[in-house]
């Protein structure tokens, strides 16, 4: 298997497609201004105790207040919470100086532990998701590529996922000789075959991490303060995902191709070459076949083997995912081996939509009925078997007595959405429409406006790749007409994204051009 990563950014969003086999397997968007909040540390302040919950609410800087349960304190919280008071009222102090305190029980309750007003050092570990707040944690840690450092903790835990029990034993005592005091490790599966420089090296970047956070909190005037930020989004991904099984990563984007570029430098020198910078003219994920992919894979309806198809919808309490063998031919062997052949497709296909949608919570998935005990116990199997490669923790039951497979799935932040449904640019939904033979007369005024009357001579016109073909036609084509009449600052690119008749501008930096607001500076 081959793995490629393609980063997309402009001034309002960035994309990030990775795909396994030319296949697109993960995607991700956002808004530049969207903070990705999920391993951010912050000063914070309790707002309400809830006993009846066992759990407080805490103010940590967003729009709803964040949830902080009894068992999410950790057994190390009294150590934490002596050494935060310290550190507040002398300034930032060496986590070596720190008393380890009485641990926290399993059984208890909040009010023995918090008080109303008290502040905290809570981590974001879920997003806030439709109407609930962030949650947060006090078990603080802090991820790297090969090792996790947990402040206030002596534990050092291997992945269970490395079977050697000579390179577990070798690890954990590498771990041991150096790490400093009051510091918990967990070593991750890729530490496997590492040499001690290399974890060493990382070891002094997470503990690094950590004094700076204590400084910042120490300096916080105000709360809730953020004092220690999540790596960006692309770096992130690239933290938990990269392996020998890369290809080239391609940024569309020169801030973060250096920032990609930086980071795979430190993990992995050697490879630091399959980090591109893409200036082709076509957008990115136009030009390697991305964005067919997202029209194609996203939507109420999901085809994928010979006119099966799944039905995929979001309710507030569950998904829920209906297969249809569609208009497929019957298989020759009878109704049971053409149930199979579908359900063992539907399989290979959720496991990719699980991923690529980033579906969390409970999957409710109803399969053709199949009346073959040994069959049903295949498709079970293959469900576990794809869904192998998945990060977010799960769990798969078998098929109930209704043909019911109830799947439940990490949760951490809302799921991916992308709206492939096109409304017409021009009629705006009511039906009608100009001829579009005026289109190219209208495409014409728009740039006769930009040259002539907004002075902007240099500008790239994004049109739908049909649109594109038809202006481009002939020796005197259309395009060619406009670049001699307003000048050859005026190019034109086909765009996969856009429906027929859309279409926008944008200026030499790649930020779109509003016509209407440069009509109003002007």
């Amino acid at each position: 298997m081959t793995s490629e990563l393609f980063i997309s950014a402009n001034p309002k969003k960035i994309s990030i497609a990775l795909t396994e086999d030319k296949r697109l397997m993960e995607f991700q968007e956002e808004g530049q201004s969207t903070s990705y909040s999920v391993g951010n540390i912050y000063l914070a302040r309790v707002r309400k105790l809830m006993p009846g919950l066992n759990a407080c609410f805490v103010s940590a800087g967003h729009e709803r207040d964040s949830f902080l349960h009894y068992l999410d304190l950790g057994i190390q919280f009294r150590s934490l919470d002596k050494f935060l008071k310290q550190v507040r009222k002398k300034g930032a102090l060496p986590i070596e100086q720190a008393h380890r305190e009485q641990e926290v029980g399993k059984e208890g309750s909040i009010q023995d532990i918090l008080q109303q007003g008290q502040e905290v050092l809570v981590q974001v570990v879920k997003e806030p998701i439709s109407t609930k707040g962030p949650r947060m944690t006090c078990e603080i840690s802090f991820p790297g590529r090969y090792l996790v450092l947990i402040p206030f903790d002596e534990k050092v835990s291997v992945s269970s996922k490395i079977k050697s029990s000579s390179e577990r034993a070798r690890l954990k005592q590498v771990i041991q000789s150096i790490k400093p005091k009051n510091f918990g490790v967990i070593v991750r599966t890729v530490a496997e075959g590492k040499r001690v420089a290399e974890l060493d090296t990382e070891m002094k970047v997470l503990v690094k991490r950590w004094e700076e956070t204590v400084r910042r909190a120490a300096e916080a005037k105000e709360l809730p303060s953020l004092v220690y930020e999540e790596t960006s989004r692309a770096v992130g991904l690239l933290r938990d995902l990269f392996n020998p099984s890369f290809e080239n990563i391609y940024v569309d984007d020169e801030k973060h191709f250096h920032e990609v570029k930086d980071y795979v430098t430190l993990i992995a020198p050697e490879r630091a070459d399959i980090v591109k910078q893409y200036k082709g003219k076509l957008p990115i994920f136009d030009n390697f076949d991305i964005t067919r992919q997202i029209k194609g894979s996203f939507g109420k309806t999901v085809s994928y083997k010979r006119g099966a198809y799944m039905i995929i919808e979001h309710t507030e309490a569950l998904w829920v995912v209906d297969v249809n063998s569609g208009n497929r031919t019957r298989n020759s062997d009878g109704q049971e081996a053409n149930a199979l052949d579908v359900n063992l497709g539907a399989a290979d296909e959720l496991a990719r939509q699980l991923r690529l949608r980033d579906m969390g919570g409970i999957i409710v998935v109803d399969f053709i009925d199949m009346s073959v005990a040994e069959d049903r116990q295949k498709l079970y199997e293959r469900m576990c078997e794809n869904m192998k490669n998945d990060r977010a923790r799960h769990n798969i039951l078998p098929l109930s007595k209704f043909g019911l497979m109830q799947i439940t799935r990490q949760r951490v932040r809302p799921a991916t959405e992308v709206n492939v449904d096109e409304t017409c640019p021009t009629c705006h939904g009511k039906g009608t429409i100009k001829s579009s033979f005026m289109f190219t007369d209208v495409l014409e005024s728009k740039i006769d406006m930009l040259v002539n009357k907004l002075n902007i001579r240099s500008f790239t016109l994004h049109v739908h790749p049909f649109v594109m073909a038809y202006i481009n036609q002939g020796l005197w084509s259309i395009k060619r007409q406009w670049q001699m009449k307003y000048g050859f600052g005026v190019k034109v690119i086909p765009s996969q994204k856009l429906a027929f008749l859309q279409y926008e501008f944008y200026n030499r930096k790649g930020e779109e051009i509003d016509m209407k607001e440069e009509i109003e500076i002007k």
